[in-house]
């Protein structure tokens, strides 16, 4: 099936099948999401103090500015990731994947707001080797610039054999994940959910965990970026399937047919949910995908969202919700449809739209109600509007819905104002390449522009595409999208507050509800139009700005800011800066000596 602009689209009933003919060890590894076996999240981890108080005391979501009161709970949660490579088959069709913990996704990783978060990640990818390095998504990781895990920005990669320590302050709550930020290594597995409990004024029965939208491809993600960055190649890299929590069936007799000798399962099994009728279920919504705009619904049911990436939000209700790359909604769903009657069973569609080059964009799994045999597929029928062709290729729910909980108003006249223009061009050898404020990016893995600024060295080549926004305090981004395309932006470090988004260029003074705009860290900037950002630029360190589809940030899209440069020397120069960031580059300058690092791409 090609790419569609649709309003509904028909199922193949060689899709809808919910008997699974492989294991779950065969479609996904050790992973449990999607299936009955996965558990229900608690409210939150531990017990309540003995003054009867929650792990983040009387701090709510409503009345705490998260940003300036994050509790210390000195509570800390310790992970041991092993990455490797193994071979499953998430839709049935056999690949090789690279693994966390022989999972795909990867582990869930829970912690309470103020705990410490500790990753020991082993790099055990073999036959070849690569490095790696794992980003945790939307932590601000203020005072630990080095655990961002951006290769070439903020630490070296972990060479193969070695390993390297994450430790950071869960100073947000809500919905996250962590995935590879080496090349496009992420889109071979290394992806996982990420869950902190905190404070929320909306209530609700039961928390059924993450829900991971993502769509998949069948070869190796190395080798489609070759194919994309070979002369005359295409900056489209079609999806051949779309995935929730990991699973979803596959047409094999199509590829069979068109001579695909790859083993295929029929039927491999796709995800299911159980609802407690009557009972009102959160679901932690994240598109952990590579590429496409996720539109999400569940037949028959209402969802009323409460955060937007980690920024709870005034509850408004929607029958379906846009998701672009890295962005994730918690969604509250009260099982009361078809009369509450407890036999019920409904289908959780998610479609990639239009805008995603997508084979197969369609991804199913199913909803039972508490006596509903999970052998029979659902029969429901989507709602009109689960493929709205308005949102297609735009965006997430318009700005004026999105209303975070607690008010922050957005500051004066910004201290600096950058505009960055994107745009596609190809090179003297017919590569096709991407630009983002005039540079395409190449990192340099054994030189982190961090460790530069910690040094006092503030000389990068141009082709680092750093910028450098000195003391301002205030920094305004104005996004110029100069193609057809859409790109979610993502900015590491920081929430910024969206101000304006629409077609063509900003008209220099429109900013929505500046009394308390949007705030996430990632927001799409449509087609032929402007998007309008601003931060509060005091954290220091050096922070990706990128588009957070792979296959773009591959390809030069992508930028590092430094903020506060001296407050970051003041902190860190001399012996600051921890053991494990000089040690992690020993490792790979001694890995890299010997062995070749074929970095075709930007590297991040």
């Amino acid at each position: 099936m090609g790419v569609i602009g649709r309003a509904i689209v028909e199922v193949s009933s060689k899709l809808t099948g919910v008997v699974a003919s492989l294991t779950q060890e065969k479609t996904n590894g050790s992973s449990r999401l999607g299936t009955f076996l996965f558990p229900l999240l608690a409210f939150f981890l531990g017990n309540l103090t003995p003054d009867g108080q929650y792990p983040w005391g009387n701090l709510t979501d409503w009345g705490n500015n998260q940003y300036t009161e994050c509790p210390i709970t000195g509570a800390v949660r310790t992970y041991d990731f092993v990455i490797s490579r193994g071979v499953i088959a998430p839709d049935g069709y056999q690949r090789d994947v690279l693994l966390v913990n022989g999972a795909f996704p990867g582990p869930l990783i829970e912690a309470n707001w103020g705990d410490k978060i500790v990753v020991n990640v082993f790099n055990n990818i073999s036959s070849p080797e690569e490095g790696t390095s794992v980003h945790w998504h939307g932590f601000l990781q203020q005072g630990t610039p080095w655990d961002d895990g951006a290769p070439g920005d903020t630490q070296c990669p972990i060479a193969p054999g070695k390993s390297y320590t994450y430790e950071f302050i869960a100073s947000l709550y809500g919905t996250s994940w962590y995935h590879a930020h080496y090349s496009a290594q992420y889109a071979g597995g290394i992806v996982g959910p990420i869950v902190v409990h905190g404070p929320t004024q909306a209530k609700y029965d039961i928390d059924l965990g993450p829900v991971m939208l993502s769509d998949w491809y069948h070869r190796p993600y190395f080798d489609l970026i070759k194919d994309m960055l070979a002369p005359g190649g295409s900056p489209r890299v079609p999806s051949d399937n779309n995935l929730i929590n990991g699973k979803m069936n596959f047409d094999c007799d199509a590829a069979a047919a068109a001579g695909d000798k790859t083993p295929c399962t029929p039927n491999a099994g796709i995800s299911k949910f159980k609802f407690q009728t009557g009972k009102t279920h959160r679901l932690r919504l994240v598109n952990s995908g590579a590429d496409g705009v996720q539109r999400f619904s569940i037949d028959g049911h209402t969802m009323t969202v409460i955060a937007n990436d980690f920024v709870p939000v005034k509850p408004y209700n929607v029958t379906a919700i846009s998701l672009a790359v890295g962005q994730r909604a918690d969604v509250l769903v009260t099982a009361n449809a078809a009369g509450s009657d407890p036999k019920s069973a409904f289908w959780m569609r998610s479609d990639l739209t239009k805008c995603s080059a997508a084979k197969q964009p369609i991804a199913l799994a199913a909803v039972y109600y508490d006596q509903a045999d999970p052998d029979i597929a659902p029969t429901s029928q989507p709602w009109a509007d689960a493929g709205d062709p308005e949102r297609d290729c735009g965006a997430s729910d318009d700005l004026d819905k999105r209303e975070p909980l607690y008010p922050i108003p957005v500051r004066g006249e910004p201290a600096v104002t950058k505009e960055m223009k994107i745009e596609a061009y190809r090179n003297a050898s017919d590569v096709f390449l991407w630009k983002f404020g005039g540079v395409s990016t190449r990192v340099d893995y054994n030189h982190p522009a961090l460790d530069m600024v910690v040094k006092g060295n503030m000389s990068f080549p141009e082709v680092w595409n750093v910028r450098d926004f000195g003391a301002a305090k205030t920094v305004r981004l104005v996004v110029l999208n100069k193609g057809p395309g859409t790109h979610p932006m993502h900015l590491h470090g920081y929430n910024f507050y969206v101000l304006s988004s629409g077609p063509g260029d900003w008209d220099g003074k429109t900013i929505v509800r500046p009394s308390n705009p949007v705030r996430r860290d990632v927001e799409i900037v449509r087609p032929w139009g402007h998007l309008v950002l601003q931060f509060d630029a005091t954290n220091p360190g050096v922070w990706a700005f990128h588009c957070h589809i792979a296959w773009h940030a591959s390809g030069g899209f992508f930028s590092s800011f430094v903020t506060q440069p001296e407050e970051v020397r003041r902190r860190w120069g001399g012996s600051g800066m921890p053991p494990k960031m000089e040690q992690v580059c020993r490792e790979w300058d001694a890995w890299s000596q010997i062995n070749v690092v074929d970095q075709i791409d930007s590297g991040s």
